[in-house]
């Protein structure tokens, strides 16, 4: 998985949606949870980064090491500048710049509540 990170990093959202369905049925399973219990527990109880999270770490992870890779045509290519606002094309999907899922924005929230009560 780690090495498909560089490929996720422009992923559609419904293809990490799929994915984080996945996660999300085998936390399920594995906490033998009811099916009431909101998926947010689950990461934020748990520790578990949401793929989302997960994708972004890696492939900034990836495109970090890229630049600073000695090969000169390697490392031009780790470099990934946005086109202008005003730019006619779209530009494609990029998991480093575009904003977390409600999913990864509520575990975010529920981990910051529990390390404000624990603290």
């Amino acid at each position: 998985m780690t090495y498909a990170c560089s490929v996720f990093a422009h992923a559609m959202s419904s293809i990490l949606k799929k994915l984080q369905t996945v996660q999300n049925k085998f936390c399920r399973k594995t906490m033998d949870a009811h099916w009431s219990v909101k998926n947010s527990v689950f990461h934020g109880g748990l520790g578990l980064p949401t793929i989302n999270l997960f994708m972004k770490d890696a492939s900034k992870r990836f495109f970090d090491m890229a630049q600073s890779h000695p090969n000169p045509l390697i490392a031009s290519v780790a470099t990934y500048k946005l086109p202008p606002a005003h730019h006619f094309l779209r530009r494609p999907r990029n998991i480093l710049s575009d904003p977390s899922d409600a999913l990864t924005s509520e575990v975010k929230r529920f981990t910051e509540a529990k390390k404000m009560i624990l603290s």
